[in-house]
């Protein structure tokens, strides 16, 4: 399927909010064709809104088959993610539909998340600074004071599941921290050498002080980290997750951060976002949880809708950029 930049294409944004809250802004996208943007769409209103649109854009609003059975006038879907779980690769392929997604622009961003979890956690800014605050320190009777044990990165070995842009990231920071990296790829061939060393997924877990999960969502990765790979981890070693919630059991990492066989869970992503009231993790002990805000900062969202823009440009072009379904 094609569309020539000048027939002014129906453009259609179904859930904007997240990227441009009202800091940014659509104009380069509004030269490109007649743009209707929605800060939500529910489930029951896709259908509507997305109808006679040629370009559809969406983030967490899912494409099914079903759906995009009902709207024969699309022409190009177009993510406002790295990730494609939103929408049916498959049934876009059967209809020659490109599906474009945006690479690598918050990739600075998550790694220097990252370590501001790994950093609450090893010396606890935020706690002691509100305790000081609330005049805790005013009415101690030493110098200095302690709410947790203070822990020194330098030494302690980080292990990476996946090593593509986000881990190849944090390992240079890491590498300035002075920590040892272990890394883990299924295709480790042609990688930069950062310092990091490839070893066997078991060895990651087995070995690593610090586990920070850097792969994507797959059949072969959900809930990766489960009881069994709990077990083999280092007694009292830190879980970090800014990839994707349903790469943890997360009734085994809540079990384990009971047992104290899991030292602390960092994390920035849940298997169901917004989480349920239920979800064991939120009141599990020892874990920080951020709401995916790892890619949120102003500056990555401006270069997503940069990215967005071009990949909308390429195909009136005809010649779509960043198509993840091979079309």
């Amino acid at each position: 399927m094609s569309l020539h930049k000048s027939e002014q294409p129906h453009i259609c944004i179904l859930d904007a909010f997240t990227t441009q809250p009202g800091d940014l802004n659509w104009d380069s996208l509004k030269t490109l064709g007649n743009l209707d943007v929605f800060d939500r769409t529910k489930p029951e209103q896709v259908v509507e809104r997305a109808r006679g649109k040629e370009i559809l854009i969406t983030n967490k609003v899912l494409l099914t088959r079903k759906i995009l059975d009902a709207l024969p006038d699309c022409k190009l879907i177009c993510l406002l993610s790295t990730g494609t779980n939103a929408v049916d690769l498959e049934a876009c392929k059967e209809r020659e539909i490109p599906v474009c997604n945006i690479p690598s622009y918050s990739t600075d961003s998550v790694a220097e998340l990252v370590f501001a979890l790994l950093l609450d956690w090893a010396r606890g800014v935020r706690p002691h600074a509100e305790a000081v605050r609330e005049g805790a320190w005013t009415r101690h009777e030493d110098f200095c004071f302690t709410l947790s044990p203070q822990v020194e990165l330098k030494g302690k070995t980080l292990g990476l599941v996946g090593f593509g842009d986000i881990a190849q990231a944090v390992a240079r920071i890491a590498r300035g921290f002075g920590l040892q990296v272990s890394a883990f790829t299924p295709h480790p061939e042609g990688k930069p050498d950062l310092g990091q060393r490839f070893v066997s997924l078991d060895e990651i877990f087995s070995t690593s002080d610090i586990v920070s999960l850097h792969c994507p969502l797959t059949d072969e990765t959900e809930q990766l980290i489960d009881q069994t790979r709990l077990n083999e981890m280092k007694k009292g070693a830190v879980l970090i997750n800014t990839g994707r919630g349903g790469l943890l059991d997360e009734s085994a990492v809540a079990e384990a951060l009971e047992s104290g066989q899991l030292g602390a869970a960092l994390l920035d992503v849940l298997s169901t976002e917004p989480p349920k009231a239920d979800n064991p993790l939120l009141t599990a002990p020892h874990t920080v949880i951020t709401p995916h805000i790892a890619w949120a900062t102003r500056a990555a969202r401006q270069r997503l809708i940069g990215i967005l823009t071009g990949n909308v440009e390429a195909f009136l072009n005809g010649k779509p950029e960043n198509v993840v379904n091979g079309v």
